[in-house]
């Protein structure tokens, strides 16, 4: 019998928690799945006991059976799975049950540590070795259980789906107001799941209590066309003598449960903290009548719902150029300076002004509340740079909620630079995500917190990166996110245009091309030798000599801005002004015919 054949009659009852329970019985302070091998007996009695309190689903001893956490070789982690999956096999012979008929046997796999490397071609190789080697021990089902986004392993379960006849369960971890560490909220996680087509059942397990888990699915849409699976932990852990410890809490477990499955939950069981007792009073108070797979979810609003409202280019003329300027926050407490450049641009033809988020890693006032003061204050529309460096998905989320509130709607959203070399004995970056990762929170904030006005957000664009393959591939993953507009680093060359060019040409995207006007041969020679990503060649240069006055500096910096504007003019939406010491002045001899 097919699980989805045993779904038509009842639901599919989980085992508890294999790794918490494990340890408490035998204490090893070792990883389960590292004796899969060497004490088999001791992983078949956890399985036994699991089915015999009436489970009717087996996860495989394999959830953290990976290279990297087994410290071993690809033949080794292939007969550690191996022998993971005879283990449950047998155990269930043992208990005269036949997978297959009145149980159902799951091959488990666990996030993988970001030790690996974390690339995509290096993740996909990982998932693809467990994959395959549960796959070739008998595995039917497969099981991916704790992940914060699907983003890692759809690649993965889309090939091996292709290529086989497997039934995919995906569950997430969230905490208890519903989000993942990826900042992804429970209804999109589920969404997406369901969306992609290849996977057959999604849900949750581990982060959360059943209590918790409860709220969550009560108040959410379902996804069309997949089974619900609920596995929450056993409740929140104490810790005594370095040790996690579980309450023993069996009878309100089982009651929470038995309000979940009616929620049109298909698949119940346990996490962190669950033990055969766990199971044996879910069983006691559940019922199992079977389920259907979920109705439609409502389709979501989309972004650019946000660009006709709240975007920085409303109201102009599409024919129009836009102009962004951006002004640096202050080093310091004061400022003065950034002040009388924002007021000076009230009088000029600038559509939205921008603030980086302390660029190369050097503290500046925040880009949020410097925003906020000259928004409030000039009376201009702003918007600030948020990178992922010095914050995590809780920082970011609260940083977002308070720009927010405080009128915010325009956001660039960048990866940003790493702390410089010598600071890093003292200061240590986050990057709890990319660029992408930060729009996918919005994109979520968009569309529950924000729904009413939502922010409008876009990218940068580095035409200078040497593969533009993989600088169109990121484009496009921004835009599949809701990026709704680009701006590219400075333009000085031809090369350069074109490049950006290519990329117009093949995403469709809204693209500001950065004009930086040069103002000294000093300055030409720090942006040619000091930032990254730049391309200032030999022939800017030449444009300036070290016994030209202020003024003769900058009119040859205006002049190679206007030329810059010229060799873009095709395909430019508009153009990204970052003009040295906020010299914004500058502007009235390049935006002149």
């Amino acid at each position: 019998m097919k699980i989805e054949d045993y779904l038509k009659r009842k639901k599919i009852i989980c085992d508890g928690a294999f790794g918490t329970y494990f340890a408490d019985k035998y204490g090893t302070g070792e990883l389960p799945e590292r004796f899969n091998r060497t004490e088999p007996e001791w992983m078949r009695q956890i399985h036994r006991e699991y089915l015999e309190a009436g489970a009717t689903l087996l996860r495989t001893n394999t959830f953290a059976a990976n290279r990297v956490s087994l410290g071993c070789d690809e033949e080794g982690l292939r007969a550690n799975i191996r022998a993971a999956w005879e283990n449950a096999r047998l155990a269930a012979e043992e208990c005269g049950r036949v997978p297959g008929t009145d149980c159902f046997l799951a091959g488990d796999i666990g996030p993988i540590p970001d030790r690996i490397g974390g690339t995509e071609e290096e993740l996909y190789r990982e998932y693809r070795l467990a994959g395959d080697a549960l796959a070739e021990a008998g595995a039917d089902i497969l099981l991916f259980e704790t992940f914060s986004q699907l983003e890692d392993i759809l690649p993965v379960i889309r090939d091996m789906k292709r290529e086989t006849e497997l039934f995919v369960i995906v569950q997430f971890c969230v905490n208890q107001h519903g989000y993942s560490n990826a900042g992804i909220s429970a209804h999109r996680l589920l969404e997406e799941a369901a969306q992609s087509g290849m996977i057959d059942a999604a849900g949750f397990n581990c982060g959360v209590g059943p209590g918790h888990l409860y709220h969550i699915l009560e108040k959410m849409e379902r996804p069309e066309n997949i089974y619900l699976t609920a596995l929450p932990n056993a409740g929140y852990p104490k810790y005594m003598e370095k040790r996690k410890v579980f309450s023993n809490s069996e009878a309100y477990f089982a009651d929470k449960m038995a309000e979940i499955a009616k929620l049109n939950v298909a698949f119940l069981g346990g996490c962190c903290g669950t033990t055969p007792s766990f199971t044996e009073k879910l069983c006691e108070k559940v019922d199992t009548v079977p389920v259907r797979k979920c109705a439609a979810l409502k389709e979501a609003e989309i972004s650019e719902r946000a660009g006709r409202k709240c975007g920085f280019w409303q109201g102009k003329n599409p024919a129009q150029k836009l102009i962004a300027v951006e002004l640096s926050p202050p080093p310091g407490a004061d400022d003065g300076k950034v002040m009388k450049a924002a007021f000076s641009l009230k009088n000029r033809k600038v559509d939205v002004v921008t603030f980086p988020d302390s660029p190369s890693g050097r503290t500046r006032a925040d880009s949020i509340m410097t925003a906020m003061k000259v928004q409030q204050e000039a009376k201009l529309c702003v918007m600030p740079h948020i990178c992922c460096r010095d914050k995590n998905a809780i920082a970011m989320r609260s940083q977002l909620l308070g720009a927010y509130v405080n009128g915010i709607r325009n956001i660039l959203v960048i990866t940003g630079d790493p702390v410089p070399t010598l600071m890093r004995q003292d200061v240590k970056s986050v990057f709890n995500f990319d660029s992408v990762g930060l729009m996918k929170i919005i994109h979520e904030l968009n569309q529950e917190e924000f729904a009413a006005e939502p922010v409008v957000f876009g990218g940068a664009l580095n035409q200078g990166r040497p593969n533009l393959e993989a600088e169109i591939g990121r484009v496009k993953k921004k835009m599949a996110q809701g990026a709704s507009f680009f701006l590219t680093q400075p333009v000085f060359t031809q090369e350069a245009a074109d490049r950006i060019r290519e990329v117009k040409e093949r995403t469709g995207s809204r693209i500001l091309c950065g004009i930086m006007p040069l103002v000294n041969l000093r300055n030409a020679l720090f942006i040619k030798n000091e930032m990254a990503g730049i391309d200032v060649d030999d022939g800017i240069i030449a444009c300036f000599d070290a016994g030209m006055t202020r003024e003769e500096g900058e009119q040859a910096g205006v002049k190679i801005a206007k030329k810059v504007m010229e060799m873009t003019e095709d395909f430019a939406d508009g153009y990204y002004f970052s003009i040295p010491f906020n010299r914004v002045y500058l502007l009235d001899g390049i935006l002149t015919e």
